[in-house]
């Protein structure tokens, strides 16, 4: 499994933001991590890119426990945050060479030559970060996660505040690089986890209230109606 977590819980104060959790994700999947503000979902992927310590449980990326080789985890992980922090003084090369440079990417330039026209950056590759459109500015941000050839790919809100045509572009992004990758991607836009994942995870008050292929969420929970859509789902296990 490239993403395997077990029975993590991560407390703050009285509030367990993550209540001891488990799931585990295969190389190739794209899997939607769903639920309400405060479920749980950001703290969750913070804790798999090694920016958070668990209070209990596990977490293991690509073989490698986050807590006891954080460094090793990083190297297979792409991480991009939903503040997506940007150096906006820098141009879009500089920019990508210098995280490249950060990953000890050997042959930096032809990794960020070709991570260029993969997330189709080329017509604004020569522009200052600042001066780039927000759908841009997430292509550069899923650049730099990308720069280094990680393992899996871990995405909080890639897409929020984006048009809908760069939301069709990104999306398309996502689906592609997620051919060959380990995918988790956390979205309040359901139509795009319809569209881009076979698989949803369901957090709501820290606790996994779903976990199953789309084509078979009707069977994995009880439901009102079986002919719910993923947005009534959400709501009718989410509610409370």
């Amino acid at each position: 499994m490239s993403i395997e977590v077990s029975q993590l819980v991560k407390q703050y104060g009285n509030q367990r933001a993550v209540d001891a959790i488990s799931f585990s994700i295969s190389r190739g999947e794209i899997v939607g991590f769903l639920g309400p503000n405060g479920a749980g979902k950001s703290t969750t992927m913070k804790i798999l890119a090694g920016y958070l310590a668990p209070d209990q449980g596990s977490a293991r990326v690509g073989g490698v426990d986050v807590i006891q080789d954080p460094i090793a985890a990083r190297k297979k992980i792409g991480y991009l945050t939903e503040l997506n922090a940007l150096y906006y003084d820098m141009f879009v090369r500089e920019y990508l060479l210098f995280m490249a440079s950060l990953q000890q990417v050997a042959q930096a330039e032809k990794a960020v030559e070709d991570i260029i026209q993969r997330t189709g950056l080329l017509p604004e590759a020569h522009k200052q970060i600042a001066a780039l459109s927000k759908g841009y500015k997430q292509r550069v941000g899923l650049a730099a996660a990308l720069v280094h050839d990680p393992e899996v790919l871990i995405l909080d809100e890639p897409t929020s505040g984006l048009d809908p045509n760069q939301l069709a572009e990104i999306r398309e992004l996502i689906k592609t690089i997620g051919a060959n990758k380990t995918v988790l991607f956390s979205t309040h836009i359901l139509q795009e986890a319809e569209a881009i994942c076979d698989r949803v995870i369901l957090i709501h008050h820290g606790k996994i209230v779903a976990d199953s292929l789309l084509s078979e969420l009707h069977k994995k929970v009880y439901l009102p109606r079986q002919d719910m859509s993923l947005e009534e789902i959400f709501r009718h296990l989410t509610s409370s």
